[in-house]
């Protein structure tokens, strides 16, 4: 029980934060030159207690004269006490109230009560569960979260729908991730790393399923303690998960047109030890197209020219898996252990039907073939994590250690078949079985302590062991009979054998100033050793080499929740092994890949200013960035002998982006609506005669709206423009989707039908490559109309719980197309929250969990002291007011609570409802009186428990404004004002 309560504390808090998201309040009595101070703390865990209540009681009367709330820090002060003797009483829900009596305040001294200790009580308090819903998007210091379980429209898909979603981000139609226009970014899930990503960000990404991702964390501007890897930024994929008692069993299928899923999620939470276990499977189906392409190559030395045409029919189809479980223990208040282990599995089949080809040189056709072309691209993969969690007496002060192993396993393969063309028939055939892994063992050590009341030091050392091993073999056959020989070829059968070791260690800095100001500064050094060779070379020269990366973030709290930042890091990006495999890719022999094993790194300089603020009930974020890169690692392409195409990988000289991302959340009672655009100018050199530049813009609009009685409908869209590459432009394409959803069985359950792209039955994507010896124009065709029923029921119960750890995960925020980054998202800056959400105070990993969470979620009862004064001042009983229209209001509150009030008159009776901006929720007024010009109404708010709170205003009405008092329930009596909308 001791557990229970304090969480109940935490989700009345939601409840405040729907009445109007009030923090503090002081109530004022007798006025005078003096304070009493002093910090509350909980008596076992020695954890300050948020926004425990501090009232200043008339001893003869034991009514409070004035109060306040404790900070996020547990510390207090009552200014503007009158001389006297006091009674102050603290509180806060689910701990014995204590009362420090005969407090002797002097006329001009000054009372510091020091450190006041609170124990939980043995009173048992019917269980609460509040509802409320965070914005779609939120904005911190170094990070936006887009919070993906508020939507609806990916129930049944996988990572790449939801992160079509996320501002800042696109998604080509590949599932292939830029951030700003860069690819070259790290995807982290819940914090860590996974091999899964190395090798294909693309394909691991469809392995995580939609319904399963609570946030989405772009991380652009990371701190000293993130790896220096990922000059575009880091992306933070947290799952859904809880730290609850009971057990539970989630069920969630999908069946459409192109796609099926099922998904089985069960937690077990008993005493100290939890348990979590998921599965999750996907099926793709009737994923057809089409391609045609036209490439003009000329022969440097000859200046002949050769024009081949291509076109064939594309379909696919693949199953993918994912497995997990979970344990953690908490050995006690002070020590902890988690553990983790993840399995994935991929197999994705496609093919290439009737690939015609005509070669004509000089004008003149020379051959053509006909040809049959299947790739079977199947992985699985394993991830195990331990983490070891030391806590101290002085909080905020802690030691984690942690391990991480993780290995993937890739078959990449193909087989190419010609067949008769043009009356004549060829049998011959020949296939490529590229055999293939990467597998880390990383070893991290993190230290934090606070200095003072407003600094924190970050320090710690880490190392990650890796190895990316390619096995790749030719095989023909010339005959078409099915017997397929050896190609005895160097270039075509060999292996690569790549051994990486990162040696770093970090120190980071946070100072917290007075009006809102944090400066964060650190630094990082990290040394790569590599070992590279083959089956025919024994060592590829790569040397070693040391990178220092600093970070510094500067931020300014503004009025009503508002933020002006600014940043600038420098990061480094390792080619993975996507960039180094030297197979050579041919399934379709005029167009050649093979990778790189000499690449070296990139390196970039980012800049950052952003700013963001709420207007009405409307929230804007802005923000400009440049990015520098030099050594960029580009694609380039080299003209064949057959009048084919090499695509390989080098590092050109430099890549600029200069851009903006605008983003709006917008909320129209029960509409809300989410959209904006990122348009960035980049230019790429290869400094030896290769330019391009240009625009490139994207964006993207979401829509809610709640029809009442379990109804919802939600929809999507998204258009991305044509991509600069240094060759050339990939076209740009758009799509869009619509659900509707049902609550079925006392929420328990919900029932929904989803559709995609339905007015359109296929994209074109048009792609242009020019050089001096290059013309290449290819038209890409995706059918991807899509519908589907969507089903998910909850079995079984869980209670809340307060978890007395901060949790902590390891990070691997490293190489080109793969990798990971980082932590729950600080509003002070702070790195690394295990749990990946939003720590209040800018601490990793904080004990409590965030403000304004979304169901159960988690914050404080800010309770306050007094009671509302009997008469408003300036009531005036024979005045005549009109109080119908539409009122923006703001309460008194550090976080900007605010909304509308509309209200009517009909037949001399009024009527009203009220919106709040935060959340989205309309509530009608449950009685709206004018006597004079006091305008008083009320309405009840209910949770998912039955628990109702009555909410009060009374104020006075002057003209165009009211100003007076908002009383939620037993919990405190807040300012509130408000203006009348023209």
């Amino acid at each position: 029980m001791k557990k229970l309560l304090p969480a109940l504390v935490s989700l009345l808090f939601i409840q405040v934060a729907v009445a109007q998201n009030p923090e503090t309040q002081q109530v004022t009595g007798q006025k005078g030159n003096a304070k009493i101070s002093g910090k509350v703390i909980d008596v076992d865990s020695n954890q300050p207690v948020e926004f425990a209540t501090v009232a200043l009681n008339d001893p003869t009367t034991g009514k409070p004269v004035n109060g306040t709330v404790c900070d996020d820090k547990g510390e207090f002060t009552i200014n503007k006490v009158a001389e006297g003797s006091y009674n102050v009483q603290v509180s806060f829900i689910g701990y014995e109230t204590q009362t420090i009596n005969g407090v002797s305040v002097d006329k001009h001294g000054d009372v510091n009560l020091g450190i006041v200790k609170l124990g939980t009580g043995t009173k048992v308090l019917k269980e609460v569960v509040i509802e409320g819903q965070k914005d779609l998007v939120e904005e911190r210091v170094d990070r936006t979260i887009y919070n993906a379980e508020n939507d609806q429209t990916t129930k049944g898909g996988d990572a790449t729908d939801v992160l079509k979603r996320v501002p800042m981000l696109s998604v080509d139609m590949d599932g292939n991730v830029t951030l700003r226009g860069s690819q070259n970014i790290l995807v982290l899930v819940n914090n860590k790393p996974s091999t899964i990503m190395a090798s294909s960000v693309a394909d691991a990404l469809k392995q995580i399923p939609a319904d399963q991702i609570k946030t989405v964390e772009v991380i652009t501007s990371p701190s000293a303690k993130y790896d220096a890897e990922g000059s575009g930024g880091i992306i933070n994929i947290v799952t859904k998960k809880n730290t609850l008692q009971g057990a539970t069993l989630n069920v969630d299928a999908g069946v459409g047109t192109r796609g099926s899923n099922l998904g089985l999620n069960g937690n077990l939470r008993t005493g100290k030890m939890g348990f979590s276990l998921g599965g999750w499977g996907r099926s793709m189906y009737n994923i057809n197209g089409r391609f045609e392409n036209a490439q003009l190559t000329t022969d440097p030395a000859s200046s002949n020219q050769t024009l081949n045409l291509q076109q064939a029919d594309t379909r696919s189809h693949g199953l993918f898996g994912n497995y997990n479980l979970g344990w953690d223990y908490d050995i006690n208040k002070y020590n902890t252990l988690t553990a983790s282990v993840r399995i994935g599995a991929r197999n994705n089949i496609s093919y290439q039907d009737g690939l015609y080809t005509q070669m004509l040189t000089n004008d003149a056709l020379t051959s053509s073939n006909l040809r049959n072309v299947k790739t079977n691209d199947l992985n699985n993969s394993v991830d195990a994590s331990l983490t070891y969690t030391h806590l101290y007496e002085k909080p905020q002060k802690e030691f984690s250690l942690m391990a991480l192993y993780s290995k993937n396993n890739r078959n990449n393969d193909f087989n190419n078949t010609t067949l008769e063309a043009n009356g004549v028939s060829a049998p011959s055939g020949y296939k490529n079985l590229n055999d293939s892994y990467n597998d880390e063992m990383t070893l991290q050590a993190d230290f934090q302590t606070p200095i003072g009341k407003n600094q924190m030091l970050e320090m710690g050392a880490k190392d990650i062991i890796r190895h990316a091993y390619s096995d790749y073999s030719y095989f023909s056959d010339p005959e078409g009979d099915g017997n397929y020989v050896l190609v005895d070829s160097v270039r075509l059968t060999n292996n690569l054998n790549y051994n990486q070791n990162i040696a770093s260690g970090y120190l980071s800095y946070t100072l917290t100033l007075p009006k809102g100001y944090s400066f964060k500064a650190g630094s990082r050094y990290e040394y790569t050793t590599i070992d590279a060779y083959t089956r025919t070379e024994d060592n590829i020269d790569i040397p070693s080499y040391g990178v220092l990366v600093p970070s510094v973030n500067v931020s300014k709290k503004l009025g009503k929740g508002g933020m002006i930042k600014a940043s600038y890091n420098r990061r480094i990006q390792r080619p993975s092994i996507r960039f180094l495999n030297p197979n050579i890719q041919s399934s379709n022999q005029i167009n050649i890949s093979q990778g790189n094993p000499e690449l070296d790194p990139e390196y970039t300089n980012n800049y950052e200013l952003g700013y963001n603020t709420f207007i009405k009930g409307v929230s804007l974020n802005l923000t400009s960035f440049v990015r520098n890169t030099t050594g960029s690692i580009q694609q380039v392409r080299v003209p064949l002998e057959n009048g084919g195409i090499l695509t390989t990988y080098q590092n050109i000289g430099t890549e600029n982006a200069y851009g903006l991302s605008l983003f709006a959340n917008v909320n129209l009672g029960k509409l809300s609506l989410n959209g904006g655009s990122d348009m960035y100018y980049t230019v790429l050199d290869n400094n030896i005669g290769s330019r391009n530049e240009g625009f490139v813009i994207s964006g993207r609009m979401f829509g809610n709206y709640n029809l009442g009685k379990g109804w919802g409908i939600q929809a999507f869209g998204f258009a991305r423009g044509r991509q600069i590459q240094l060759q050339g432009t990939q076209g740009g394409f758009g799509m869009y989707s619509l659900g509707v959803r049902k609550e079925i069985f006392d929420k328990k359950g919900s029932i929904g039908f989803g559709a995609e792209n339905f007015l359109t039955s296929e994209f074109r994507i048009k792609s242009k490559l020019e050089t001096d010896y290059i013309q290449q124009n290819s038209l890409n065709v995706m059918r991807n109309m899509s519908f589907r029923v969507t089903f998910s029921f909850r079995i079984g119960k869980m209670s809340v719980e307060q978890r007395p750890s901060r949790r902590r995960s390891i990070s691997n925020d490293d190489l080109k197309e793969g990798g990971d980054g980082g932590g729950g998202g600080m509003e002070g800056g702070q790195g690394g929250g295990g749990q990946g959400g939003q720590q209040r105070g800018g601490q990793g990993g904080g004990n409590r969990p965030a403000t304004g969470t979304q169901g159960s979620g988690a914050a404080s009862g800010a309770a306050a002291a007094g009671a509302a004064a009997a008469t408003l001042p300036g009531a005036d009983a024979n005045a005549v007011v009109n109080a119908e229209g539409t009122w923006n209001y703001t309460v008194d509150s550090p976080q900007g609570g605010g909304g509308d009030v509309m209200i009517k008159k009909d037949n001399g009776t009024y009527t009203g409802i009220i919106t709040n901006k935060r959340f989205n929720r309309e509530t009608p007024l449950s009685s709206v009186s004018v006597s004079g010009n006091e305008l008083t109404f009320q309405y009840t708010t209910t949770g998912q428990g039955g628990n109702e709170m009555v909410v009060k205003v009374r104020s006075i009405i002057k003209d165009n404004e009211f100003a007076g008092e908002m009383t939620v329930g037993s919990f405190g009596t807040f300012p509130i004002k408000a203006t009348r909308a023209k």
